[in-house]
């Protein structure tokens, strides 16, 4: 019985950071009087949570028990992203292949951000954690599994979750109001953009989406949201079988460094 309650600080803090974060509501407010940007209870949990690490007010333990909720937590949020799919599922059949072959874009991240943290910042093997992905939920397992989150790997791919997750919104609310501006993109195709994979970017680039096109909202979002449960699914074997091989492959050849050879089970 005393096993059961051995984490219920951690559960009393999340519910406390919750209910503040969701009395502060989502927050839109435009920029330039032409880009709308939303702020999300999400970003704000993240930023108390921050402050009170710095504070000293959560010690190491709770934050190291913590971690293994995430992935918990992500379960529930991909079946809510999920139920949006089924009234639309005739006119998210149409696109074909798109939706599939969208994840390769996926790999872009790799070619963008390894030559950068590499060259410019300098950066270890934290490079590859950052890098092989957007650092989302489904990357934090991958290295999780792979490597730990203690590790180096683990490190680079927390930066990236925790920036993606304070600036990820505002710079996906910037870049699709801006593409929708330019007209030279299909609708669909900005809502299947929209869904990378983390919830508060794709509801932060959908919006200006749905607002430049209000005819074709029901359609828009279900294409984002089947976006996103792809991004969720099949980008983790994306990630596990092609981005991670890959940025390792990179990042050696940028180090001048050797494969390393495969160990041997002891006779």
């Amino acid at each position: 019985m005393k096993d059961l309650f051995k984490d219920w600080r951690v559960h009393v803090l999340c519910l406390a950071l919750t209910v503040v974060a969701e009395l502060i509501a989502t927050q839109k407010f435009t920029l330039f009087g032409k880009f709308g940007v939303s702020l999300f209870p999400m970003l704000y949990a993240l930023i108390l949570g921050i402050l009170l690490a710095i504070f000293k007010a959560i010690p190491k333990s709770m934050m190291e028990t913590a971690s293994p909720y995430i992935g918990i937590s992500v379960m529930f949020l991909t079946a809510k992203v999920s139920a949006s799919i089924g009234p639309n599922l005739e006119a998210i059949l149409k696109a074909g292949p798109a939706l599939i072959l969208q994840e390769f874009g996926n790999l872009g991240t790799i070619f963008f951000a390894l030559p950068v943290a590499v060259f410019v910042f300098k950066m270890g093997r934290a490079a590859v954690g950052c890098s092989f992905s957007i650092s989302r939920e489904g990357s934090l397992a991958i290295i999780g599994d792979l490597y730990g989150l203690d590790s180096e790997e683990g490190q680079g791919v927390m930066g990236g979750y925790i920036t993606g997750t304070l600036l990820g919104t505002l710079f996906n609310g910037l870049m699709a109001s801006l593409l929708c501006s330019l007209g030279i993109f299909h609708p669909y195709s900005l809502a299947m953009a929209a869904g990378t994979g983390s919830a508060s970017m794709m509801s932060a680039a959908l919006a200006p989406v749905v607002d430049a096109f209000p005819e074709m909202a029901e359609q828009v979002e279900a294409y984002a949201a089947t976006s996103q449960v792809l991004s969720s699914v099949d980008g983790l074997y994306m990630g596990l079988f092609l981005a991670i091989p890959i940025t390792n492959w990179l990042y050696r050849i940028f180090k001048g460094e050797k494969k390393p050879e495969k160990k041997t089970a002891a006779k």
